[in-house]
């Protein structure tokens, strides 16, 4: 419903821009629709519309359509001669940035979209000079429009700067230098899916790109940086005469420079195209929607060739878009397909590799898996998710050896990023060992595990990562009764990354195990270490945090856990007193009720 309504907004977008442009209604009304529809079935926006997380992409594009037409619109009101549109063209770019970053950093793109736009189009075409709007609608250009871009590609030369001189987070495996050249030839690989459109790419698993660690290194690095330098020259030198083909490129180009330049993300997702391909295919439409021109005695023969290929492609394009959309989405509703393509087009992803082993464990095909990672580690030995998906399997097939383990451990040791994998997997860890299914799979081995993850200086620059690792090595102290250390690391993990939602968390992880009064003293630690925020900060995580505590959401959220804990304290005495002999020292649940 979100990518539908964004097609919406990009047709009534697309139609006034080629109003702007002086098209007549027919032609702009046509192409909009084209282009709008070119855009809505591509087979790139799959993953996008997909992939649940992704809806934080979605947004920022809904937002950003509605701040440009609500721009454009009080645009054509005060080129009237009326000062509600210069409120409105203000309130459209300020409301829908706010929103737009709100849902994703990226949204902070609008103001410099809409100057891209004034700049090549609007501006050119027709100049605000009523002179009851004129001076009011230049300080909306220069304080909405132009500061704000301005503001962030110094934010962005800031960030460069610290890169070149301070490096990447340690986790990443290139400098900012050697980023900034692979960018290039991932743009024009993103290109390239968007103009040779295919029903399969790599999908999700992109960490196989190779790294440029020099112009000619690859030997491609060079040519797609000349190559983008050639179009963004061209756009800004055709900008006058080819308007429509000028701004889609440096709309294209504007949309990425958050996530595609210097900020230090991963290398290449496919979704970083939703945003910045909205206009990519307008000036095709645009071409292909041109009415054609008529003589006395109607069109000339060889007016028709063209005519008839146009028509051609106005039905056959949106159709194969539409073909390889459906394909796409269909792989994506067969899970275990799409691991195994996904796999089949990233042989050397370790991530797909480990994706596809970990469906075809699930479906019980346990030798599959096994060989599928001995490939994989044979070209990537001693990668963690290979590793750590590896013991899972031999668990499944009965073959775990100390040798898998140790590889593991080196691998716990040595990985630049952990991220969020080395965590899923001990959670499924954790039952497998308690229970014993697993022969070599102890709790001890866990913990093992763990202590080398812990001599990792990489993840532990990273609080998160160390607050995953003392959590997991506090529940396995649990699990062994070791009461005051349990609590100690869940103390200790808490301090790594101080919030309210983790210490709620362990607390309700030691109530569930029977232990209210550990969990009691949990709290009191949080209560100590915790200070609110003082504002909302200028992230979406921050003034996330703010707004719960200003609603007061943890402060009732810590009573009502203290309140749970203190029944669980009275039930357990109760208990006590009616069960258990008076030289007893076994410990007795207390209660039946699991943490919250």
């Amino acid at each position: 419903m979100l990518h539908l309504l964004n097609g919406l907004l990009l047709f009534g977008l697309l139609r006034k821009l080629g109003a702007a442009l002086g098209k007549t209604p027919r032609h702009a009304a046509f192409a909009a629709l084209l282009g709008a529809a070119l855009w809505l079935l591509h087979p790139l926006l799959v993953s996008t519309t997909l992939y649940i997380v992704q809806r934080e992409t979605m947004l920022p594009a809904t937002f950003v359509l509605l701040g440009l037409i609500g721009y454009m619109r009080g645009r054509e009101l005060a080129v009237s001669g009326r000062r509600a549109g210069v409120l409105l063209a203000a309130v459209s770019i300020v409301a829908c940035t706010l929103l737009a970053v709100l849902s994703k950093a990226n949204g902070a793109l609008l103001p410099l979209f809409a100057w891209i736009i004034e700049s090549v189009v609007l501006e050119p075409k027709v100049a605000v000079e009523h002179r009851a709007t004129r001076r009011g609608f230049a300080l909306v250009r220069r304080t909405l429009l132009i500061a704000p871009s301005i503001l962030l590609l110094v934010y962005l030369a800031r960030i460069a700067y610290g890169g070149f001189v301070n490096g990447v987070p340690a986790f990443r495996p290139w400098t900012l230098g050697e980023r900034m050249l692979t960018e290039g030839r991932v743009l024009v690989d993103y290109l390239r899916m968007l103009w040779l459109p295919r029903p399969y790419t790599s999908g999700l698993f992109n960490d196989a790109f190779s790294v440029s660690t020099g112009l000619l290194s690859p030997p491609s690095t060079l040519f797609c940086l000349v190559l983008i330098f050639s179009l963004l020259t061209t756009a800004w030198m055709q900008r006058r005469h080819h308007p429509a083909f000028a701004l889609a490129i440096l709309f294209f180009f504007a949309g990425q420079l958050l996530e595609s330049t210097v900020v230090p993300l991963e290398l290449y997702f496919e979704h970083r195209n939703y945003l910045p391909a909205l206009l990519m295919f307008w000036p095709l439409a645009l071409w292909i929607c041109k009415p054609t021109p008529t003589l006395k005695d109607g069109p000339a023969p060889a007016m028709l060739i063209p005519t008839v290929v146009r028509v051609l492609l106005a039905v056959v394009l949106p159709l194969g878009l539409a073909g390889m959309t459906w394909m796409r989405a269909s792989l994506w509703g067969d899970e275990r397909s799409q691991a195994i393509v996904w796999a089949q087009k990233n042989p050397d992803s370790p991530r797909a590799q480990a994706y596809a082993a970990q469906i075809e464990l699930e479906h019980g095909h346990v030798s599959a898996a096994t060989a599928r990672l001995d490939g994989a580690l044979a070209k990537h030995p001693g990668e963690l998710q290979l590793t750590l998906n590896m013991l899972g399997a031999r668990c499944r097939s009965g073959t775990l050896t100390a040798a898998d383990v140790d590889l593991a451990a080196n691998a716990l040791r040595t990985a630049p990023n952990t991220g969020r994998l080395g965590y899923d997997w001990f959670q499924r860890g954790l039952p497998m060992a308690r229970s014993g299914n697993c022969q070599g799979l102890s709790l001890e081995t866990l913990d093992r595990l763990l202590v080398a993850a812990g001599e990792n200086e990489r993840t532990n620059k990273v609080p998160g990562r160390v607050q995953d690792r003392l959590h997991l090595q506090a529940r396995i102290a649990l699990l062994r009764n070791e009461d005051e250390r349990a609590l100690r690391l869940f103390d200790a993990a808490l301090d790594a990354d101080i919030r309210p939602g983790a210490a709620l968390n362990q607390a309700a992880v030691l109530a569930t195990a029977h232990r209210p009064l550990l969990a009691q003293r949990h709290l009191d630690h949080l209560i100590a270490v915790w200070r609110p925020p003082s504002g909302p900060g200028w992230s979406m995580p921050s003034f996330h945090d703010w707004l719960l505590w200003k609603e007061g959401y943890w402060t009732n959220e810590i009573a009502h856990m203290r309140t749970l804990l203190v029944e669980d304290i009275a039930a357990a005495s109760h208990e006590s007193a009616r069960t258990v002999p008076a030289d007893s020292s076994t410990r007795e649940p207390a209660s039946d009720r699991p943490g919250q």
